[in-house]
């Protein structure tokens, strides 16, 4: 008699998968907690500066559903309120601009010593047809010659009697030398002024004024750039000038422009104003004092 075979044992239940690991989990929580923070701190140190560039990039990106009707409040404190200009505006309505309280406005004339605003001369004309008091600035490189860049400025802009002083704008970086930065910035304002008879306004930002230009033209009557603070951090006897925004608007500019105040009357700054030559003094002809010596001669003799 055949006897059945033994039965096979089970087989062995398979092992329960493991448990997945979560522990990357907390480090990337970990991770995210640290740089909410980090980021948090750092926008509460930068926060003015951070907005600044959140309003500027959302301004370019609706710069196309501008109307030019836009209104930046004129800031408090001030009577004289200004705006400077490049072909960067566009079409301005000056006559409009002139509406809202706008004193005066320095127009862009040249940069470095071949470039000239392609705007320049149709804002000049139409600023002064508005009654806006205007004066003219040029960009300064400092890689290019100082003497040239004064001449083409001074080729460029027609300034006569009752124009504000011409404007040297210093704020580029990219130079090797400080000292020959500086020796070009003289040339021009020794230059203009000789052309012009009228000592020029120097323009540059707080910043750079700060590192580069304080102490070395003192001379010269200063146009602050300084946003995002309630008043400059210069002292007020240091500056005449203070732009105080470059993403204000004003009717009839479409997009944004720079607002400015002067620290002032406006008859401080006109004040300013290109002066008429003085008027040499007249001197007697040699033969005319010879006709007045013989005349009292003739007289005594009688």
């Amino acid at each position: 008699m055949l006897t059945p075979d033994p039965p096979l044992p089970a087989a062995p239940a398979p092992a329960p998968p493991p448990a997945p690991r979560r522990g990357w989990r907390r480090w990337v929580l970990l991770g995210l907690l640290l740089g909410l923070l980090g980021g948090g701190a750092y926008y509460l140190r930068h926060q003015r500066l951070l907005n600044r560039y959140a309003r500027r990039t959302w301004a370019t990106l609706t710069t196309r559903y501008l109307t030019g009707h836009e209104r930046t409040p004129l800031l408090a404190g001030y009577s004289v309120h200004g705006i400077d200009v490049s072909a960067y505006q566009g079409h301005i309505d000056w006559p409009r601009v002139a509406q809202q309280q706008v004193r005066f406005a320095f127009i862009k004339a040249s940069e470095g010593a071949t470039m000239r605003d392609a705007r320049f001369q149709r804002n000049w004309r139409e600023a002064r047809r508005a009654g806006i008091l205007s004066g003219a600035y040029h960009y300064y490189q400092p890689n290019r010659d100082g003497g040239e860049q004064a001449s083409l400025f001074i080729a460029t802009v027609p300034i006569r009697v009752g124009d504000l002083p011409p404007v040297l704008d210093v704020e580029a970086t990219r130079f090797h030398d400080v000292a020959e930065m500086r020796r070009g910035v003289q040339q021009w304002l020794t230059t203009v002024q000789a052309h012009y008879g009228v000592r020029p306004i120097l323009y540059s930002n707080y910043a750079f004024y700060r590192r580069y230009l304080a102490g070395h033209f003192d001379d010269y009557p200063l146009w602050l750039a300084h946003y995002e603070v309630a008043r400059p951090t210069l002292p007020a006897e240091r500056w005449i000038i203070w732009q105080h925004s470059d993403e204000a608007y004003v009717p009839g500019i479409r997009g944004t422009v720079d607002f400015n105040v002067f620290q002032g009357s406006y008859a401080a700054l006109q004040a300013l104003r290109v002066a008429p030559l003085p008027s040499p003094k007249k001197t007697a002809r040699p033969g005319s004092l010879r006709k007045l010596l013989n005349r009292a001669t003739s007289v005594v003799e009688r």
